[in-house]
């Protein structure tokens, strides 16, 4: 398990929660956001549930090409240990100067994301039901100087966590 040991963990979730999510269905792009239905996403792959999880930058420390690659490798043998369907997928910044390679998951149970964020040492996730707004899942303590945002959630995966 990766410990995380940020600088600034609001600055963090501001940072994902504003970020650009997307996915190739079908051929097609398709950008999904924090806080926002993934309407089209959810057109084009019927499910009841889904996730976006990376294994990139573990504990927020960048990482070359290859051992991100490697990690990546190990996180795709789990979620095809767990029988799930997924395709790739990645986040960006706005400016696109940042992206980050991930997956996107249909119906995972949350307390099985929650602990693969935790296991590949990732600050955030998105979770999200059929029909309801992305939500960023953060697997750390909000600190005490974090905005209350709706739409992202503290602590989850973390022992004592609720969800």
């Amino acid at each position: 398990m990766q410990h995380l040991h940020l600088v600034d963990a609001s600055e963090l979730a501001t940072a994902y929660a504003a970020a650009v999510y997307a996915v190739v269905l079908d051929g097609d792009a398709l950008s999904f956001r924090v806080g926002e239905p993934a309407v089209d996403v959810e057109a084009y792959w019927a499910a009841r549930r889904y996730a976006f999880i990376t294994a990139w930058n573990p504990a927020s420390q960048p990482l070359a090409d290859a051992a991100n690659n490697a990690a990546d490798a190990r996180l795709v043998a789990r979620l095809q240990s767990l029988d799930l369907s997924l395709h790739p997928a990645w986040a960006h910044d706005h400016d696109q100067q940042w992206r980050e390679s991930g997956w996107l998951v249909s119906d995972i149970d949350v307390s099985v994301l929650d602990t693969l964020a935790v296991e590949f040492g990732q600050a955030g996730t998105l979770y999200w039901e059929h029909g309801e707004p992305v939500r960023l899942r953060m697997s750390m303590v909000a600190p005490a100087d974090a905005r209350s945002r709706p739409f992202v959630d503290w602590g989850c995966g973390l022992a004592g966590d609720a969800d």
